[in-house]
Order: C-alpha cells, then structure tokens, then sequence
C-alpha cells in the first residue's frame, strides 16, 4: 500500500519520488492526477501501466507558470500567450507543437504536447520542488470516474502507484478544458470548467468544436490528440442511459419555465416507468436527477429501493460538475445494475456536464 499524507507536508518527499522516477498522485483544482516526469518516457510508460491506459492517449504536461512553456514547444502562438494571461494558472490545458525536449512516450507518440498550469497551491509546489514538468493524467483506472477526493485514487490505484498527496475534495470536479492551436483555427477538444464562450471572448473568433466531443468517439485508427477523445471514459460499471425530453432538442436547449416544467415531467415519466421494468427484471436501480426535479422520482416499488441521488441545481451548474463523479463512484459502491440519468443543456457549464455524462453512459440517450 502506497503512502498516503495530508497536507502541505508530503511534498517534498513526493517531488524526490517524482526525481527517482516514481508515481505521485496529487490534488489540482480539477481532478487529483497521476503524476511523474514528464521528460523521462520510463516515467511516463510507469503511468500508462498503472492507469491500464492505451500507449496512444496522451499526457497532459503540468507546469508551475507560463516562463515554463517555451523549452517544452517548438512554436509559441500569440494565441496561446493570450489564453495563458486570461486562464493560467487555471483549468485550462493548451495544444501546441512539442520540442525535441518532450518524449514521443509522453505525447502518445504525437508532435504536440498538451500543458496546463493547475491552480492549485499543492500542484504547484510539487512542481516547482520537483524540478521538472510532470505528466499527469487522472489518477484512476482507465475508463473509470476521475478522482475528486483520495479515497478515489487509492480505491482504484493502491498498489500501484508509490505516493498520494491527500488536500481533500477537489473544487472543480471536472477535467481541464481541452483547446488545440495547432491548426488554422483554434479547436476544443474536450470541454471544461473554462467555457467555449470564455475561450472565444479572449480569441476574439470561433472557437471549433472536435467531432469525437459530440459523437462521443473518433473513427476507427484515428489518434486522440488529448485525453478523453477516443476511448470510453467516466464511465461505472452500471449500465447508464441519458434521457432527453425532444422539445430540448427542438428548441436548442433554451426552454421557458412552463416548457421546462413540461419537459421535466416527460423525463421524469419515462424514467419511472424505465426503472420500474429495470427491477421487475432484477436489477438494482440508481436515478441521477437535479434538485428542481427530485421529488417527482418514485423512490421505490414495492420493497425495493431505487437510489435517488441529486447532482445539484441547475442553479448552480458548478456544484453539478463537481458531485458528478463521487455520485458515479456512490452507485458503484452500492452495486447498482442500471442508471437513468437527466440530460441538461448544451449551454455554459452544462457543456462539459452532458459530455460527461454521454461518456458515461456510452453515448445511450432516449429522446421522449
């Protein structure tokens, strides 16, 4: 069993750990990661073997300020500078060409390199006392929940990794925003905390968005040019459906209040009548609703319990993002079968909600 330590304390011994070659998972603002040395490809082949994570997925690479960028890129845009000073230190993560200086094992064998700076006071003294950039994707098994706490990452990684820094819940919940600059135009990649509207403010233009986010895959053979792109991710291991009301669609998501009452009470509807089949078949089954909706759920037939779990308010989409995984892992804990799952905007923070959720539930959406 790997060493876990509270608090500021073990980040010395972590940064040796990094230095030796050794994994650390660490807290940032986003999810915790499992971090290593980002110039050392053993290090980074050490992460793809704990994780279970394919060879071709690449590393986000975790930096302590912007004067770390440029022995890490052959090109330095205007663009990125302008992104870095609005949302650095930040939950954004930056595509760019790589120098000679990052590992091909690092980059899942690309000529570009993906860098964030965390905003997190634990991340960035790791860094800083580590001495070098550390490649860090999620520290959890592939394909699983990401961690926002460490109980997560020692649930899915003890014994295979050498070190936790434990800061408690992480305030985000989500992964970083994903942007790529590599091309003529700016492309998202995997939606976060940092808004396509944000990221098109400072850019001054459109901001693309990559097919695989809205098909919930790529083609088949093509590469991931960032985490979170090809394969299944967020993922329990109960079969989870997203159920949409089609006036959502119809009206792009922005509903007025007697429509979304309307809307509410379909979803609802056909959720319960969903579980109801789901445990006349045997199956233990888990709801995942928002505050405004809860009561409508049945919380059981007969002597049989449905889970009802609240993600948040929509409100407050930001305490959305941040329950969503520990609520995921919850259901796991609970052995649940099959999960129906609200869907929500497009819109804002509910982006990188649904992206999560669609992911989650392996792209299964019933439009009622």
């Amino acid at each position: 069993m790997e060493t876990v330590v509270k608090g500021i304390e073990g980040v010395l011994e972590a940064a040796e750990i990094i230095r030796q070659g050794g994994l650390v998972a660490f807290p940032t603002e986003t999810v915790y990661g499992l971090g290593a040395n980002a110039l050392d490809p053993a290090a980074a082949d050490r992460i793809y073997a704990a994780k279970g994570r394919p060879s071709d997925n690449p590393l986000i690479v975790h930096i302590a300020s912007e004067q770390d960028v440029e022995p890490l890129v052959s090109s330095f845009p205007d663009t990125a500078a302008r992104l870095m000073r609005r949302f650095w230190p930040g939950p954004l993560t930056i595509v760019l060409f790589k120098s000679a200086k990052v590992p091909l094992r690092t980059t899942g064998g690309l000529q570009t390199v993906a860098l964030r700076c965390p905003e997190h006071k634990m991340a960035l003294r790791l860094i800083e006392e580590s001495g070098v950039p550390i490649a860090a994707p999620s520290a959890n098994l592939s394909g699983r929940p990401s961690p926002t706490e460490a109980a997560h990452v020692l649930e899915d990684l003890d014994g295979r990794i050498d070190f936790i820094l434990d800061d408690g819940p992480v305030g985000i919940g989500v992964e970083s925003t994903i942007v790529d600059l590599t091309g003529e135009s700016p492309v998202l990649l995997r939606p976060g905390a940092v808004t396509k509207e944000e990221l098109e403010e400072v850019l001054g233009r459109e901001v693309e968005i990559d097919p695989a986010i809205l098909q919930g895959d790529m083609e088949e053979g093509a590469q991931p040019k960032a985490p979170g792109m090809k394969y299944k991710h967020y993922a329990p291991k109960a079969q989870m459906s997203l159920v949409t009301a089609r006036v959502m669609k119809e009206k792009d998501y922005l509903l007025n209040a007697a429509e979304q009452a309307e809307a509410d009470e379909e979803v609802a509807d056909s959720i319960n009548k969903e579980a109801e089949i789901s445990i006349k078949a045997g199956n233990r089954v888990g709801i995942l609703c928002c505050e405004e909706t809860k009561g409508r759920y049945r919380t059981g037939y007969g002597n049989i319990k449905v889970r009802i779990k609240v993600l948040g308010s929509r409100k407050d989409p930001p305490s959305m993002l941040r329950n969503l995984y520990r609520l995921l892992r919850e259901f796991d804990a609970e052995a649940v079968d099959e999960i129906f799952s609200e869907s929500y905007s497009e819109r804002g923070l509910f982006f990188p909600l649904m992206n999560r959720l669609r992911k989650a539930a392996g792209m299964r959406e019933m439009i009622v």
